[in-house]
């Protein structure tokens, strides 16, 4: 494997015109905005990464963590969004680093599955550490890892995507993804209720899933043999690797408002979704702990909303041609959601708010992810880093969010409580202002 030096460009970065999983090009169905519509064997090895990636990436998030930091330091939630703070930070630093240098990478393997091997590897090796973590420090470490490893994966899956997919199938593939990568979190709630007396088996088992799936995808989804490949890239070089973490907005106006919006709407999403386990505990007043099932009942009330939500809004936004409608309602209902729940006085409402919440995140998520495939700069040259530059606007949040998070809690609280009613308010506000953003600055799609 190497890193192409600079080189006159003759040609796309996949040679043999392969856009789907061992689909060659003059087998390749209709084009549509420059590239061969992919197969379907493509779309489900995706879509089943991106189930079992998120199933061991985003379980600990919604349960393990919580229940581990409640083992380790009882009553100091406050460690939690610590934790999740430092993993988000990592995952900021890695995606774009490792998405430019695959953009660069020629290999008898292609550009992509060289690192998608190495992070599945590093994510896997994260997780028992995180489950026999004796300490917070340790805990950390193994989140930090993590997001190292599962967050880089992710990130490179975009990238294939932005590699292959047309404009006429954005929307389907990304309304497909959206929907499992909320069913994930979900399955990994419904298997955390039932594994939480396990701690090891409560971080290994969604880690499984996730390390199968990628196989699957490494094995199936053919890319081609790119050592002759001869695109242009800047030497690497200190001041070359410093610019991979940023980008003009002058030059790329609509992907830097569709960041913002995301970035903006993601912050909400995490006041929300990180402190559920304590929300729920402090509205029921019982422990984290025995809110597990409860947090898998939200969960599985959420399903076919987010079904609905996803694809309804991906398929609807290909067929009309429209994007950023379909955004601002997402996050217009995701906002709504957030705020029956903070003013739920019993479990049936806030049931009722969470399902709400989800039919929103569906829409927001899909059609933004195809938004982001129709805006994205240097698409045969820098997919790989401009993806991972999008991906801060959801990492951040998880750092940053979580951070922040605290100070909400304390505002008005009285002694020994939490405001979890003005931490939800905040997320509705944020929510609606990121779907906002995307539909009134956005110019060059509609």
């Amino acid at each position: 494997m190497t890193l192409s030096p600079p080189e006159p460009p003759t040609g796309g970065p996949l040679l043999d015109g392969s856009h789907g999983a061992g689909v060659p090009a003059d087998k390749a169905v209709k084009t549509s905005g420059g590239l061969p519509e992919v197969g379907t064997s493509y779309i489900w090895l995706m879509v089943c990464a991106q189930f079992g990636v998120f199933m061991a990436f985003v379980t600990p998030i919604a349960i393990s963590l919580a229940i581990k930091v409640e083992q380790l330091a009882p009553a100091h939630e406050e460690y939690l969004g610590y934790i999740t703070g430092a993993g988000g930070i990592t995952a900021v630093l890695a995606a774009p680093l490792f998405g430019m240098l695959s953009d660069r990478t020629r290999s008898r393997l292609g550009r992509r599955r060289p690192y998608l091997i190495a992070m599945t590897a590093v994510g896997l090796g994260a997780l028992p550490v995180m489950a026999l973590a004796p300490s917070i420090p340790v805990l950390g470490l193994g989140w930090v890892l993590a997001q190292l490893g599962w967050g880089t994966v992710l990130s490179l899956l975009t990238a294939s995507q932005a590699d292959r997919l047309p404009e006429s199938q954005r929307g389907k593939v990304s309304g497909m993804v959206g929907v499992v990568q909320q069913l994930a979190p979900i399955a990994g709630a419904l298997l955390g209720g039932g594994l939480a007396g396990s701690h090891l088996l409560l971080f290994l088992v969604p880690g499984a899933v996730g390390v199968v799936a990628m196989v699957l995808f490494i094995c199936f989804v053919s890319e081609p043999d790119n050592r002759r490949a001869t695109l242009s890239f800047e030497p690497l070089t200190p001041r070359s690797l410093a610019r991979t973490y940023v980008f003009d907005p002058r030059r790329s106006p609509d992907f830097a408002w569709n960041w913002l919006g995301k970035f903006l709407f993601m912050s909400g999403l995490t006041f929300n979704t990180t402190f559920t386990a304590f929300f729920l505990a402090d509205r029921m007043d019982t422990t984290v702990e025995e809110v597990a099932g409860t947090v898998a009942l939200l969960a599985g009330g959420g399903i076919v909303a987010t079904m609905l939500g996803a694809l309804g809004g991906g398929l609807l936004s290909d067929r009309l041609h429209r994007r950023r409608v379909f955004v601002l309602v997402g996050g217009c209902v995701y906002a709504a959601g957030a705020v029956l729940m903070a003013l739920a006085p019993d479990l049936p409402l806030i049931v009722a708010g969470a399902a709400l919440g989800n039919l929103g995140l569906g829409v927001f998520a899909a059609v933004d992810q195809a938004l982001m495939l129709d805006v994205l700069p240097e698409r045969e040259t820098g997919a790989g880093r401009y993806t991972g530059i999008y991906n801060f606007s959801t990492s951040i949040p998880q750092g940053l969010a979580p951070l922040v998070a605290p100070a909400f809690l304390l505002i008005g609280a009285s002694e020994g409580e939490k405001n979890y009613t003005l931490l939800y308010f905040a997320a509705a506000a944020l929510t609606l202002l990121g779907g906002l953003v995307i539909a009134q600055r956005i110019k060059s799609v509609r």
